[in-house]
């Protein structure tokens, strides 16, 4: 048995666990926990981009909503984890972004060679060069840049900016002036594959850091299943009743039988027990 010294929450505080979408970069993350933090004296909020979740504590009269409205008035979604919720797919993110890049890398080889020949060699330019241009930047420029463009628009309708505003921007500013300077007659610098190839380096950035957030997110979750999920409490009048551990409080005394996982540190009062420390250990079986 063990005198369990966790410490509990604080009077009439609570504490809530959000999911938060529409993170780009960790400046984003910072963002969200300086506007949570913002809502009222006592709240504390830590925002992980990694799992893309947010853990706030809060007075008991800041109500959840309040929260999730702050969250999304600052350009990005919020939903409450109900404790027996089911965890997110973190790989949809990289799939969602291998699809645009597949399709960038395509179009990016073929407009990068016929719009650097074009540009340095006038004569080489054939009747509707500029229409096959363009055919060869738009699904680069507006669907695979989709996400950067996106954000961007987010960021400027709360009044904010971030790294896919410059890249927003960057991507329409090479597309705009090439196609100005495609059609007028004293001609001009030709910037297409700048634009195709800033998104699609970008885009395999993204992706491989979606790849290794959802590879993070997924070791979490497997040292978070690898606690113990409820404990055996024994009462001041002797006798055992199963609650979750994390109800488990100072002063509290558990009973721990053969085999099972420690809920928290402690003390060991009486008694003597085989325990599962595989979590400490790393071992994928019961030790």
């Amino acid at each position: 048995m063990l005198d369990v010294p966790t410490v509990s929450a604080l009077p009439a505080a609570h504490t809530v666990e959000l999911s938060i979408s529409g993170m780009t970069c960790a400046a984003c993350a910072a963002r969200v926990e300086k506007k949570l933090t913002r809502i009222a004296p006592g709240v504390v909020a830590a925002v992980n981009f990694a799992t893309e979740r947010a853990t706030v504590t809060a007075p008991e009269d800041v109500p959840v909503q309040t929260m999730i409205t702050t969250v999304q008035d600052a350009g990005y979604a919020a939903s409450l984890i109900e404790p027996a919720a089911a965890p997110l797919k973190a790989g949809d993110q990289a799939a969602y972004l291998r699809r645009r890049l597949i399709l960038a890398l395509v179009f990016f080889v073929p407009l990068s060679d016929l719009s650097i020949t074009l540009s340095l060699f006038p004569g080489y330019r054939f009747t509707g060069w500029q229409w096959v241009l363009i055919a060869l930047t738009a699904p680069v420029a507006l669907w695979a840049a989709w996400p950067f463009h996106r954000a961007a628009l987010k960021n400027a309708r709360h009044g904010a900016s971030s790294m896919d505003t410059l890249v927003s921007l960057g991507v329409v500013a090479a597309c705009g002036w090439s196609v100005y300077a495609m059609f007028r007659p004293a001609g001009g610098g030709i910037y297409l594959e700048v634009a195709a190839a800033v998104t699609t380096f970008l885009l395999a950035g993204r992706y491989y850091e979606a790849r290794a957030r959802s590879s993070a997110a997924g070791a979490m979750r497997k040292l978070a299943a690898a606690a113990a999920r409820d404990v055996c409490v024994l009462g001041p009048d002797g006798r055992e009743r199963r609650i979750p551990a994390g109800q488990l409080r100072r002063g509290d005394t558990f009973v721990v039988r053969p085999g099972e996982k420690i809920a928290a540190d402690g003390e060991v009062l009486s008694g003597e027990s085989a325990v599962d420390r595989s979590m400490m250990t790393g071992e994928p079986l019961p030790v």
